[in-house]
């Protein structure tokens, strides 16, 4: 069983996102940062309601810019996909979830301590650069399905 529904283009976008978003933090990393991905998809509560597909994810748009910096600002996210990102997005996709990322909806690069919270919400906490913050307890079910 998958975690959520996915194509080969959903490989292709994880795998582009986990590697513009956290290339400089390794493998592991970048799990992380498709996880937070896979979450959203599956969350669908708060910022992350009706986000049904994982393009949804990708490109959503708030306030205006996109969630993720990467798409807005063009560097590496257009990229081709490498093999060893593919395969990381796949793993997140059918099954990855560790902590911090668990269950985490955000993340950011603070440049600096991650702050106890991010929009409301607590951190859970931090792989190398990245704070990870999950929702509050009892606002977001979907967050916590596998």
């Amino acid at each position: 069983m998958t975690r959520v529904k996915y194509t080969d283009s959903d490989v292709d976008l994880v795998a582009r996102m986990m590697r513009a978003e956290a290339e400089g933090e390794g493998k592991q990393g970048m799990l992380m940062v498709g996880n937070v991905i896979v979450n959203r998809a599956k969350a669908n509560c708060l910022d992350f309601k009706d986000l049904r597909t994982i393009r949804d994810v990708i490109f959503q748009v708030q306030g205006g810019n996109y969630s993720f910096e990467a798409v807005q600002k063009g560097n590496v996210f257009y990229n081709r996909a490498r093999g060893v990102e593919k395969r990381l997005a796949e793993k997140t996709l059918k099954y990855w979830r560790e902590h911090p990322s668990k269950y985490a909806l955000w993340y950011f690069n603070p440049y600096g301590e991650c702050p106890p919270t991010w929009y409301g919400q607590p951190l859970t906490g931090q792989f190398k650069q990245h704070c990870y913050y999950e929702p509050i307890a009892d606002t977001c079910e979907g967050a916590y399905r596998y």
